[in-house]
């Protein structure tokens, strides 16, 4: 499909896949490294989610308690991040190559014209992040996810400050690469900026979505949160990241830039929905071996919140 098919780190004079939106005052808190924890007096203000609101609980006492998310200082954590910064990393080189799936697909719905599926070489890789971004967020909060969005951010643009200086650098006689390096790994500003910007501003709506969800449903109904987040931070993923880089994809008439953003929405959608039974059992192990959150349950259970299954 229509996956933002140029890659979007701003590479090759194609995007990069990536995705910011700065943090608002009302973010949703959740899990700072504190270990303190303060006491429970007919709520759980433990530290890890000062003031987030409860699930519903003791429908007897009215206790209000927060979600409940791991605390940083795990191996699991660090493992997400690696991944989630390596995906982006990937991403970037390998959505430099254009890629048409099934080119003798052709409809037209409304202004929606599609004439193949047309992507780029990271479409089976991409969505991944939002997959990780989605657990994190689950298992360690909001704060948590910032901390990555922020560490992938910085990354990826220390990697196109890297290309475009390596690419800027005297070539060797006996290289003959130089053309085809270019290609691939030189800088477009527009596309930089458009790549980055979907980046900053899906990540962090998926993330901010995601916990207020949890904040208000608990431990049930995970399949919403995940389906619910992909959903809003895809969407404005793909336009942010269209809106800023159409006039240098080619994009001139609203029919194009519809069929672009449409198309690649839906697809990251449905692979987000694809792979939720292994997003399951991902989260469902991470609650089970980090013995922090099973600590933030616990405080839940003795604060008078009954535990409701993950459904």
């Amino acid at each position: 499909m229509n996956d933002d098919s140029p890659n979007r780190a701003g590479t090759s004079g194609q995007p990069v896949r990536s995705q910011i939106t700065s943090t608002s005052a009302n973010e949703p808190a959740d899990n700072p490294d504190s270990s303190t924890t303060a006491p429970a007096n007919n709520s759980d203000n433990s530290s890890d989610n000062p003031d987030s609101p409860a699930e519903t609980g003791s429908a007897k006492s009215g206790t209000r308690a927060e979600p409940a998310f791991a605390r940083l200082n795990s191996q699991y954590f660090t493992i997400l991040v690696a991944l989630f910064v390596g995906v982006m990393m990937i991403s970037n080189i390998t959505g430099t190559k254009g890629v048409t799936l099934f080119p003798g697909l052709n409809f037209t719905l409304g202004p929606l014209q599609v004439h193949g599926i047309v992507t780029d070489g990271a479409f089976y890789l991409f969505p991944l992040a939002y997959v990780l971004g989605d657990v994190i967020s689950e298992v360690y909060g909001f704060k948590a996810m910032r901390r990555v969005i922020f560490s992938g951010f910085a990354v990826l643009l220390l990697a196109s400050l890297c290309f475009w200086i390596t690419i800027h650098l005297p070539a060797a006689d006996f290289y003959t690469g130089q053309a085809a390096f270019t290609t691939v790994a030189g800088v477009v500003p527009q596309f930089l900026l458009a790549g980055l910007s979907g980046y900053v501003v899906g990540e962090f709506l998926n993330s901010w979505v995601l916990v207020k969800m949890k904040q208000r449903s608990g431990e049930r109904r995970l399949w919403a949160r995940l389906i619910g987040s992909t959903v809003v931070g895809e969407l404005f993923d793909t336009v942010v990241f269209c809106a800023i880089a159409a006039s240098a994809l080619g994009i001139s008439t609203f029919s194009d830039f519809l069929n672009y953003t449409v198309v690649g929405f839906v697809w990251k959608c449905l692979v987000e929905i694809a792979v939720m039974p292994i997003t399951y059992l991902v989260v469902a192990r991470l609650k089970r071996v980090e013995p922090s959150y099973q600590d933030a349950l616990r405080r839940r259970a003795e604060a008078g919140v009954t535990p409701m299954p993950a459904v």
